[in-house]
């Protein structure tokens, strides 16, 4: 719905509002046309109420008025006598209109000093309940939210079980574009599995002053641009058209920002022309051959922490010796030899339950794939135990890649992949690009879908909302987001440009990590992190400690407080 929509919107809000009550502003010797008055009926209400007048700042908060309406309601009907329960459901599920019944034909009487305590302890906790979720919501949506690492691809920099507080207000605060939705759950609803959300009607982009921009290496997190999941607990084949604020929540590293030429060289990514020089505390991982002098692959994945490693099947020489099985290998899977001249070969792949058989394949004990930091690296290589260590990287067109042509001509022509990709332009708002059939591919999604332009190819010819477009100049800007844990990562080098209007937030705060893989509870917790910044130079530190010692002085002087307040009684 554009913002035009939604002022027609309100506004028939406003005249429903003042059909409705100006009898009830007449009874509490208001003015009848007080009733008609945009907001103003709203201030003038919350006196007639008793209740704050910033209250009416809550009602055009998305979501947080979801609870506010029914509360309104229930107290004018309380405020003019009609306070049974039976009252209160029916202004709730008639979403307001039951005051409009009262008051055409019912005789009511303004009660202007009535107790504002609840009728009954019910009612007490309900009104107690709903305070606390639009307090809460209005952090969560506004200020701070929780959010949890759920996969690696920022592995070593964040991990896996690491909860964090992430900021809304650093990069300006995103007011919800999906109006009607449960409160502090995203996509779907936990355990349920359902729909948090109804898809319509949608409000307009709008984003509070930012007191930062988004720089290179900033960590992010944002809504997917790609996802079509229908929930993000219990996906599905089903495709959904989800709303931008109801994607998936995505946390990688911002390589690229908008303006920004981006290429990546064998896995070491450069903008403008030079190497992007990552902060002290990022923790990039890139995909290593390991081959042992003995059978110790296990042992070494144990000493060094390789969270992520691939073992490789073993191929017996006499096997390998027959050249049908050699044929059969290189056309059918992944085939990867390590050494012509040793007298074992390998094998990478899924491998079917017959051709395992066939080959008498075991998983080799002194080869495998490991993901590494630079550091692990540098003294797995100096380890006695260790043959040979070698980067991969791929050489080779990858399938797709962005962006993603399906006939394969740009990744054949350029043999782009993850590890050599590009140069590229990062869009930025106001820019303009050229148009023909070549640049089209990059710019195809930014213009049809996150712009909203009808977009219609026919052979050379490019027409943008029924125009000949040999140009285009961008709306709003544009970043390419990035994991550290380089061969592990589904980020843009697969879908492309996230857009500024998925921007979430800026993590900022470790609270809590979690090892699941720990022994034991107190292995579980990984205290080194506990209360970590995200940022900021130098290694990661933590103030747990120093909570600890604030929450005992707190406690401290909290009781002899107490203590000193109960001797003065006595």
């Amino acid at each position: 719905m554009e913002i035009s929509g939604w002022l027609l919107f309100i506004l028939l809000v406003q005249v429903i509002h003042g059909i409705g009550t100006w009898k009830l502003y007449v009874k509490a010797d208001r003015k009848a046309w007080e009733a008609f008055v945009p907001v103003y009926n709203g201030i003038v209400l919350m006196q007639l109420i008793n209740r704050p007048k910033w209250w009416i700042l809550l009602l055009f908060i998305p979501v947080i008025n979801l609870f506010m309406f029914p509360i309104i309601w229930i107290e004018t009907l309380r405020t003019f006598g009609k306070k049974s329960t039976t009252d209160m459901i029916l202004g709730v599920v008639t979403l307001g209109l039951y005051i409009a019944y009262v008051n055409y034909t019912q005789v009511t009487t303004y009660h202007a000093n009535r107790d504002l305590k609840a009728p009954n302890k019910t009612m007490d906790t309900l009104g107690s309940l709903s305070f606390a979720i639009v307090v809460a919501t209005l952090v969560h949506t506004y200020f701070i939210q929780p959010f949890v690492i759920p996969t690696s691809s920022l592995e070593k920099s964040l991990l896996i079980g690491d909860f964090l507080f992430v900021s809304k207000f650093h990069y300006g605060a995103r007011t919800p574009m999906t109006p009607i939705a449960a409160p502090m759950v995203h996509d779907s609803i936990p355990l349920v599995g359902t729909l948090s959300y109804l898809p319509k009607p949608q409000i307009p982009y709008f984003r509070f002053p930012k007191f930062q921009e988004i720089k290179n290496n900033d960590i992010v997190v944002f809504n997917w641009p790609s996802d079509t999941l229908d929930n993000m607990y219990n996906p599905s084949n089903i495709r959904v058209n989800k709303p931008i604020d109801k994607k998936t929540n995505y946390v990688k590293r911002c390589v690229g920002i908008a303006g920004d030429s981006l290429q990546i060289k064998d896995g070491i990514v450069f903008i403008n022309g030079k190497e992007l020089i990552l902060p002290e505390r990022a923790k990039p991982q890139y995909l290593y051959k390991i081959k042992l002098k003995a059978n110790s692959a296990e042992e070494i994945i144990t000493e060094y922490d390789i969270r992520e490693s691939s073992s490789v099947f073993e191929i017996k020489n006499e096997i390998w010796d027959k050249p049908q099985i050699k044929e059969e290998l290189t056309k059918n899977y992944a085939f990867q030899e390590f050494s012509r001249d040793s007298l074992k070969s390998y094998v990478l792949g899924n491998i079917d339950q017959d051709l395992y058989r066939k080959l008498e394949l075991n998983y080799s004990l002194s080869f495998f794939y490991g993901n590494l930091t630079f550091d692990k690296y540098e003294k797995l290589k100096e380890d006695a135990r260790v043959a040979s260590i070698e980067r991969k990287i791929n050489q080779e067109a990858e399938d797709g890649i962005f962006p993603d042509f399906k006939d394969g001509r740009i990744a054949t022509t350029n043999k782009w992949n993850s590890d050599n990709f590009g140069p590229i332009y990062i869009p930025k708002a106001g820019a303009t690009v050229k148009l023909d059939r070549k640049s089209l591919p990059f710019y195809k999604k930014i213009i049809s879908e996150y712009e909203g332009n009808d977009l219609k190819v026919n052979g050379n010819e490019i027409r943008i909302n029924g125009q000949i477009a040999t140009s285009y100049t961008f709306k709003q800007n544009y970043y390419w987001m990035m994991g550290d844990n380089r061969h592990n990562s589904l980020d843009a080098r697969y879908y492309g440009y996230t857009p500024e209007n998925h921007i979430v937030g800026k993590p900022v705060f470790i609270w809590m990590s979690w090892d699941s893989n720990g022994k034991g509870i107190a292995n579980k917790i990984r205290w080194d992190r506990l209360f970590t910044t995200v940022g900021g130079d130098g290694q990661p530190k933590s103030y747990f400690q120093y909570f600890l010692i604030a929450l005992g002085v707190y406690f401290a002087f909290d009781y002899f407080r107490n203590k000193k307040k109960k001797k003065q009684e006595a």
